[in-house]
């Protein structure tokens, strides 16, 4: 096994350095998130550091990073308090990749990748019409992390869209039928397979 110190790794070239950090933490759950400014017009963008915080109270997490990098929809969350969560299959995740270009304020990523906005009151935030699991939640914190001027938002689920179909009878959500993806990097897209459900972990059985 090779080893690579930090040292060593600061001086390879910042792509090469940039995708071995991002993929070295792991599968990650990859999202959409959906905003709106003031003035009702929609903003869209892939996120795959969106992570569960609580269940009581429901609490999301996710990472924006600096606002000179991705300003829009930490702004018009900031703004309308509002926003939502979509996850990606397979037969979007091109469009959702798309998203990450760096359009000009004011332009909707909806129109530009011919992915669908949905509005459900009283909701100000669009939802992906071709997302199979989504859901909107209500800003409730943002943390400045002064290390890399990145921001830690999180926010309160407020409503959830799901077939019900994808329910097991204990609320456990089976996301692999939905075909959500995961990612890996920052450019990488993995299908999920469920291995099995284990049983509630005590210190007392083997």
């Amino acid at each position: 096994m090779e080893k690579f110190t930090i040292d060593q790794i600061k001086t390879w070239d910042r792509f090469y350095r940039g995708n071995f950090i991002n993929s070295l933490s792991g599968f990650k759950s990859v999202s959409l998130i959906g905003t709106a400014n003031s003035e009702g017009i929609p903003n869209l963008a892939i996120f795959s550091n969106i992570v569960h915080l609580g269940a009581d109270p429901a609490l999301i997490g996710f990472i924006n990073r600096p606002i000179e990098a991705a300003p829009h929809t930490l702004e018009n969350i900031r703004d309308t308090k509002s926003y939502t969560i979509n996850h990606i299959h397979f037969d979007i995740y091109k469009q959702a990749h798309q998203t990450s270009a760096k359009y000009p304020k004011g332009c909707s990523e909806f129109e530009k990748t011919g992915l669908t906005p949905i509005w459900q009151t009283p909701i100000h935030s669009p939802f992906v019409a071709e997302s199979r699991i989504r859901y909107a939640l209500q800003l409730e914190e943002i943390i400045p992390i002064r290390q890399n001027n990145t921001f830690f938002v999180i926010g309160s689920i407020t409503h959830v869209f799901l077939d019900k179909a994808l329910l097991d009878k204990d609320g456990f959500i089976n996301i692999d039928q939905a075909n959500s993806l995961t990612s890996l990097g920052i450019d990488g897209y993995y299908r999920t397979e469920i291995i099995s459900r284990l049983p509630y972990a005590k210190a007392n059985s083997n």
